[in-house]
């Protein structure tokens, strides 16, 4: 199924964050822009100067953009998604520069099924920066410019 970046984009939205209201799905969709605009490490190489969809695409990043998870399906991906105007509307709002404060400088997000956030996200390249919801967001460490 070919998706065009803003449908990819507003599908990853509903599938990583759609239970956590509109904030949360601002979060993640902040840090995905962040990533397509930092110009420092790896995800500066996987962008290219800007490429969302490199970013989204990248391998590894997302759960929710893998069809097969510890060698069984996974349901929950962004081709079993369909949006809504809600997810097409933050998507809108990322691309044209929106960004959610207190998550502004993030590059990475993780759930960790618990009530507090580690300090270091689980490659010491981010720093605990902000809980958004269930979703602790992380800033880039000086070994973040090593990847």
């Amino acid at each position: 199924m070919a998706l065009d970046t803003r449908e990819l984009f507003a599908r990853l939205i509903q599938c990583e964050a759609g239970g956590e209201g509109t904030d949360g799905m601002q979060a993640v969709a902040t840090v995905i822009m962040n990533r397509a605009e930092i110009n420092t490490g790896e995800f500066a190489r996987v962008s290219n100067g800007g490429d969302v969809r490199a970013i989204i695409t990248q391998p590894g990043q997302f759960v929710c953009m893998r069809e097969t998870v510890g060698g069984q399906y996974n349901p929950q991906n962004v081709y079993n998604m369909t949006p809504t105007q809600e997810h097409y509307d933050i998507a809108d709002w990322a691309l044209a520069g929106g960004r959610l404060q207190g998550v502004d400088h993030s590059l990475f997000f993780f759930n960790p099924y618990s009530s507090t956030c580690p300090a270091y996200f689980p490659t010491r390249v981010g720093v605990i920066h902000n809980r958004v919801g269930d979703h602790c967001f992380y800033i880039p460490t000086e070994l973040y410019k090593e990847t």
